[in-house]
């Protein structure tokens, strides 16, 4: 099942366009307010978002450029009233891959979605995250949000060492599930053929949440290992 998440804040038109893309076997979730998009974002990164440009608490372009800012490669598409080209020109200039003019036709729609998605692939592959993380597999590299004042609200790079990344990935990797330390010690260690003792897990690990501002994300299951979940 591919997940979409659709920004819309009339119901009868969420849940007309849910009800048909599930349908279609895609994973639909309506959040009615920017503030519930930026909020089901940092918890989970879909394949696609449907973006209106109207919303109660702002306008879609403002979301699309922080959607920039911290995924760049996410595919947005904004639903736009008819006539407001000043809208489409906005949207394209803050990131938006293609838009479709309202009322739309819903086989039109799922046209453009999968167009879309053939073109960039499922990136939700890409980005995997828990509560303010946001590791991105393709870079190697890993972003922390901790509430500072950052431009056009991008998420703070964190400068990881290749075991503290292997380490913090595995966990992502198996997010919701308790690893014990030998698996963990197996998978990130001796696969690459550097045996080493207990003890180096429990250093590597306390870098590892230093660097992340202990986030209460990473749980430690006593006298088992350890387990990442969302907590926000």
């Amino acid at each position: 099942m591919i997940d979409l998440y659709y920004i819309e804040d009339d119901p009868d038109i969420a849940n007309a366009v849910k009800d048909y893309l599930e349908q279609k076997a895609f994973g639909v979730t309506v959040c009615a307010t920017l503030a519930q998009a930026r909020q089901v974002l940092e918890t989970r990164v879909p394949a696609l978002v449907l973006l209106d440009w109207n919303m109660p608490d702002g306008r879609g372009d403002s979301l699309c450029r922080w959607i920039r800012g911290n995924w760049k490669e996410l595919p947005v598409i904004f639903l736009t009233v008819r006539g407001d080209s000043g809208d489409i020109v906005s949207g394209f200039r803050n990131g938006a891959d293609d838009y479709v003019v309202k009322p739309f036709d819903l086989e039109v729609l799922y046209s453009r979605i999968q167009a879309l998605l053939r073109r960039s692939g499922n990136v939700a592959k890409q980005y995997l995250s828990c509560d303010k993380i946001t590791v991105d597999v393709n870079r190697r590299a890993v972003f922390c949000d901790w509430e500072e004042e950052i431009p056009c609200g991008k998420k703070k790079e964190i400068i990881l060492s290749a075991s503290e990344y292997q380490l913090l990935l595995y966990l992502m990797e198996n997010k919701g599930k308790t690893v014990t330390r030998e698996k963990i010690l197996e998978q990130v260690w001796d696969m690459n053929g550097n045996y080493v003792n207990d003890n180096t897990l429990t250093v590597t690990m306390k870098r590892l949440r230093d660097k992340l501002g202990q986030p209460a994300c990473l749980k430690t299951v006593r006298s088992v290992g350890y387990r990442m979940e969302d907590t926000i």
